[in-house]
């Protein structure tokens, strides 16, 4: 299980996925995007018309957010992640048009996983608990689709030292089932 702080600029390459294992901490820079649910399905739709997408999905990072509005001063409001498992229905189309990573809370299924090692992909974990913290991160934030889904329009997002974890990483690594694993061996030491 990987423990170390990498530092890593988005967007991603293979050769940079690579040196990721479950368990480390990144601090992300460089430019990320936005989407949930809704914005998903749009794109999604854009995809299948074969319509250009709105940004280079080339190595892209989703950031599953929907960020609170902008108090004076910032570039955005507070910017926790969403659970991840409602945007799992997209993730095929996603990783067809270029996506590598993506940042959220919680365990994906069982075809994401595969996907994140056939694809050569990562799923971050951001923590859900520090939105303000994790928004002090974003320099810039742009609507560039969507603008009527408001929270959740697809914003694109330039970001220096972005503190995530890789959850899932290209080798099958799992740190929600590896942390069970490690935690349930080390209470039966315990007992």
């Amino acid at each position: 299980m990987g423990n170390t702080e990498k530092r890593v600029e988005a967007p991603l390459t293979e050769e940079v996925i690579k040196t990721l294992r479950m368990g480390d901490e990144v601090l992300l820079s460089g430019i990320i995007y936005t989407a949930r649910d809704m914005a998903h399905a749009r794109l999604e739709e854009m995809i299948g018309n074969g319509e250009e997408l709105p940004f280079d999905a080339a190595g892209s990072v989703i950031y599953y957010v929907g960020p609170s509005p902008a108090p004076e001063g910032r570039v955005i409001g507070s910017a926790g992640p969403t659970t991840s498992y409602r945007m799992d229905p997209f993730v095929p189309v996603m990783f067809k048009a270029g996506m590598r990573g993506m940042i959220g809370k919680g365990p994906r299924s069982e075809e994401v996983k595969n996907l994140i090692v056939e694809k050569c992909g990562v799923y971050f974990g951001a923590t859900g608990g520090a939105a303000a913290l994790l928004s002090e991160s974003i320099l810039e934030a742009e609507v560039i689709a969507f603008d009527d889904l408001g929270p959740e329009a697809l914003r694109k997002l330039r970001v220096c030292d972005m503190p995530v974890i890789v959850i899932n990483d290209c080798y099958g690594g799992d740190l929600y089932l590896e942390g069970v694993r490690k935690y349930s061996s080390d209470v039966q030491i315990w007992q």
